[in-house]
């Protein structure tokens, strides 16, 4: 990579944060700048590298895959992208649910968090017994890929949902050790970015057009069939 890539997005996390985990793994460092206006005029998350501009989460993270220094996440050895693809897209589904939880509506955030935890506790099964069979510090061949990285991002937003979360996955635990360029981006003043408050949400609802709930709305199948099977169960122990 040519410079430092200039990120642009609203200072929270949001779909530009597995872009920053991605680019500290890589050692790469970069420009945040602050300017409100512009994320009102543009498509976000918008990275600017190598003297291009893209926008599309994916697609930046395939590319920061590529160009990353050294080739340390490409898999040279043979192995298919489809299985990291694989892991990766299971990984999605977990983060989107624990990103949209602080849009949660006060009287669901419970609810919400129960449902997560429940879902959580059906993924990480997955990646513990991946980790386990493939007896490497890594998910997919012998080297690092974008899915190790994204497995500790999840992990830790799991751990500030419930501290105590990751005590029935050995392996899942000690993730940090193995990746040593993460270590500095999860230091206080690095631009990893903090659990949204109050103020943050204000700005990305101004940005995004969005309202509170929106968890529920991007959920809303897959928690209406959880919420049922809960109404459910309450209704069987009353009429017991």
């Amino acid at each position: 990579m040519t410079g430092k890539p200039v990120l642009h997005y609203f200072n929270g996390r949001g779909r530009m944060e597995s872009i920053r985990w991605l680019l500290a793994a890589a050692g790469v460092e970069v420009r945040c700048p602050i300017d409100l206006l512009v994320y009102y005029l543009m498509q976000v998350p918008m990275v600017e590298i190598d003297g291009m501009t893209w926008v599309q989460t994916r697609a930046i993270l395939r590319y920061v895959v590529w160009k990353e220094p050294g080739g340390t996440m490409i898999l040279l050895n043979g192995h298919p992208f489809f299985r990291i693809d694989m892991y990766v897209e299971g990984l999605r589904d977990l983060s989107d649910m624990i990103m949209y939880f602080p849009l949660s509506l006060l009287e669901e955030k419970e609810m919400n968090l129960e449902y997560i935890l429940h879902r959580a506790t059906r993924f990480f099964p997955v990646y513990e017994k991946a980790l386990r069979d493939h007896g490497q510090d890594f998910l997919v061949g012998n080297r690092l890929s974008l899915t190790d990285v994204q497995l500790l991002e999840v992990i830790l937003m799991a751990e500030e949902c419930k501290a105590s979360f990751l005590s029935g996955f050995p392996l899942l635990q000690v993730r940090t050790s193995h990746i040593p360029t993460i270590n500095s981006f999860l230091q206080p003043g690095s631009q990893r970015k903090p659990l949204l408050d109050e103020q943050s949400i204000g700005t990305a609802k101004d940005i995004f057009k969005f309202e509170r709930g929106l968890f529920l709305k991007n959920m809303s199948n897959i928690v209406a069939e959880y919420y049922q099977l809960q109404r459910l169960e309450l209704l069987s122990k009353y009429t017991e």
